[in-house]
C-alpha cells in the first residue's frame, strides 16, 4: 500500500502563496497519474490538477492560471503551487495516486484563505 503524506498547507490572506508537497512511499512512475484534489466543508472532493506519467497536466478552470502542479522524481515528491489564493480556495487539499482505477490518497493538508 503506497503512502501519500501531504505538509505546507496553512492560514494565508488572500493573494498570497503556498506550496503544498506530497511525498510519495515508493516510485511515482509506478502510477499513470499524480494530482491535487481538494474537499470544502459540506462539498463533493474536486479535482485541482493532475499530471500524467507522461507529463501531461490538467487544472481545474479554478486554478487555471494561478496553480501550478509539478514533480521531483528524484525525491519521489509532488508539489502544488499556489499562487493568488482566494477564500474559495479554503479546503482540505488531498495528493492523490491513480494507477488504472485504483486511486490511493493521503490524510490531506488544511489550507484557509482569510479575505
Amino acid at each position: 500500500q503506497v503512502q501519500l503524506v501531504e505538509s505546507g498547507g496553512g492560514l494565508v490572506h488572500a493573494g498570497g502563496s503556498l506550496t503544498l508537497s506530497c511525498v510519495v512511499s515508493e516510485n511515482m512512475f509506478n502510477f499513470n497519474y499524480m494530482g491535487w484534489y481538494r474537499q470544502a466543508p459540506g462539498k463533493q472532493r474536486e479535482l485541482v490538477a493532475t499530471m500524467s506519467v507522461g507529463g501531461s497536466l490538467d487544472y481545474a478552470d479554478s486554478a487555471k492560471g494561478r496553480f501550478t502542479i509539478s514533480r521531483d522524481n528524484t525525491k519521489n515528491t509532488v508539489y502544488l503551487q499556489m499562487n493568488s489564493l482566494k477564500p474559495e480556495d479554503t479546503a482540505i487539499y488531498y495528493c492523490n495516486a491513480r494507477l488504472l482505477s485504483e486511486n490511493d490518497w493521503g490524510h490531506g493538508t488544511q489550507v484557509t484563505v482569510s479575505s
